[in-house]
């Protein structure tokens, strides 16, 4: 505690992390309840025990250091790290979630903007909007765009989602309203669970065997790692779409890359083995593929919504009421 009985709070986020999670509101929410210290320079000149010293909640986000056991050894005030935005695999050490530290995590507040653009993706491969704006910037004929790109209804499509995950629930809610017939793979989902969203539960073969769209939400982790293989892939019908906004590393790149080339399959890609994408890149030649800079989850709205709701935890911490976004321990391995 500060001299005045204040609580204080460390603000470890960069320059450009926190103008994109923090509204003015929020800080002023923040500045009203504790004493908040606020990291200034480039990350990597950052003295976090001095910055942590006598905090009792941090707020974090892309960027932000690890606070690894030396950092959390210094600083034994420390009781509660809000992430506004990124991965928590390797922000904190896992064996320090629980008893020493409560962590929470505002990814949940990204999963409609992910949907969002997960749809998009399919509407615009199934519907070709990428070839009718090419073509009729390029001179093509007006009704010849229109007889060789006739698209096809995202609502008729059966749709494969491999991995029920927040995001992958929110892609399902949004699917149903267009009337598609959805599938769905995942090793921990129920079939009570998988009746409660309206879904048919499969194992990965038959889901990639019966899917005319597959979209990907699994997280990436040492046994989901080239997911789709070679083998995985040649199980997907001819003319399929595969959507990745989930992780790059779930597909067996050049496996992927010789469906792509071969022209049997097309795809829709967020994300990449390794990003950015260089000047060269395979993935930048690929004509069957709709390619974007791993953008699904940025929006100013998701950004600001982040930002907001782990401010609002920490305000609900200091007030010792009830936590919204805690992270179990058990997940903090395999949450994204």
């Amino acid at each position: 505690m500060t001299s005045d009985s204040r609580a204080r709070v460390a603000v470890l986020l960069s320059e450009a992390t926190r103008a994109m999670v923090l509204t003015g509101e929020a800080e002023q929410r923040l500045g009203a309840v504790a004493d908040v210290r606020q990291a200034t320079g480039t990350p990597d000149t950052w003295d976090l025990p001095a910055l942590l010293d006598g905090a009792e909640a941090c707020l974090t986000g892309w960027g932000t250091p690890r606070l690894d056991a030396e950092v959390l050894q210094a600083c034994p005030s420390l009781r509660l790290v809000a992430h506004s935005a990124g991965s928590i695999r390797n922000l904190v050490p896992q064996e320090a979630v629980g008893d020493r530290l409560i962590v929470c995590q505002a990814a949940a507040l990204i999963a409609d903007s992910v949907a969002e653009l997960v749809v998009l993706q399919m509407l615009s491969s199934l519907r070709e909007l990428h070839r009718h704006d090419q073509g009729l910037r390029n001179g093509a004929a007006w009704g010849d765009l229109r007889t060789e790109h006739p698209g096809r209804l995202l609502g008729a499509r059966t749709v494969g989602v491999v991995g029920a995950s927040r995001t992958g629930q929110a892609v399902i809610q949004l699917l149903r309203a267009f009337g598609a017939t959805i599938l769905v793979s995942d090793p921990l989902l129920s079939s009570e669970q998988a009746d409660a969203l309206g879904v048919e539960l499969l194992d990965l073969d038959d889901l990639l065997r019966r899917s005319e769209v597959v979209t990907l939400h699994a997280p990436l982790l040492p046994e989901t790692r080239n997911l789709l293989g070679a083998r995985e892939l040649r199980l997907m019908r001819d003319g399929a779409l595969l959507v990745n906004s989930a992780r790059g590393g779930l597909v067996e790149p050049d496996a992927l890359l010789a469906e792509l080339q071969a022209g049997r399959i097309t795809a829709t890609l967020d994300v990449f083995p390794s990003e950015p994408l260089p000047p060269d890149s395979e993935w930048r030649k690929v004509p069957n593929a709709i390619i974007s800079p791993h953008t699904a989850g940025h929006t100013l709205d998701s950004h600001r919504r982040q930002g907001d709701a782990m401010v609002s935890e920490i305000v609900r911490f200091l007030r010792k009421e009830p936590l919204r976004y805690a992270v179990p321990a058990a997940s903090v391995t395999v949450l994204a």
